[in-house]
């Protein structure tokens, strides 16, 4: 098989949607848990790739897009940007559920409608990143190399840390982001937060 990392492409926007809804629910296909396929990728993918490209990188397969990873250099900054030019039209579109529903899209709802709050850590960490990969290319030493070409470009910016944050259920992530050198920060009610100094 021929894989390839590259840069970000406009053209590349709805193979990161798709990426993302595929490994959606914990690392699996997020599609049987939503009524709108697109949701997944509004919140973590789609916004990374058009507010800050040039952390955008994307591994395919004979020119087919098959993962990425992407994040931004400020997660303060990031945020901020989102609040004002991203999250305002998705939250018309899409509404607050109610609380007792506790499904998968509506914890994304949940999630859309909640001001992110900035955490201790980002003063430390202040870059922050996804990789989603799907199975045909998973355990092959991409995911790796990925990782290794977005903390080259941090180091290029002078970016002193990142963060991630990973469901608890989502094993494979967790032992994953510990082999390549990422440490436990903070445990969360239903997910951890892992750090990498740069």
């Amino acid at each position: 098989m021929e894989f390839e990392i590259r840069p970000y492409h406009n053209t590349d926007l709805s193979s990161i949607y798709r990426i993302c809804l595929l490994t959606g629910f914990n690392g699996e296909d997020a599609t049987p848990f939503l009524n709108d396929p697109d949701l997944v990728g509004h919140l973590f993918a789609a916004p990374y790739a058009i507010f800050e490209p040039s952390l955008c990188f994307v591994l395919t397969i004979h020119s087919k897009p098959c993962g990425y990873v992407l994040g931004t250099s400020d997660s303060i900054m990031f945020s901020d940007i989102c609040e004002k030019k991203w999250f305002p039209e998705l939250r018309k579109r899409y509404h607050l559920p109610n609380k007792e529903d506790d499904t998968l899209e509506n914890n994304f709802l949940r999630y859309l409608h909640s001001k992110q709050t900035q955490f201790k850590w980002t003063e430390d960490y202040p870059a922050h990143l996804h990789i989603d990969i799907l199975p045909l290319a998973q355990k092959k030493g991409y995911g790796s190399k990925l990782i290794t070409v977005f903390i080259k470009q941090l180091n290029y910016l002078n970016v002193k840390g990142v963060h991630l944050v990973v469901g608890k259920k989502n094993q494979n992530a967790i032992g994953f982001y510990k082999k390549v050198g990422f440490q436990q920060l903070k445990e969360l009610e239903e997910s951890i937060v892992f750090g990498k100094k740069l």
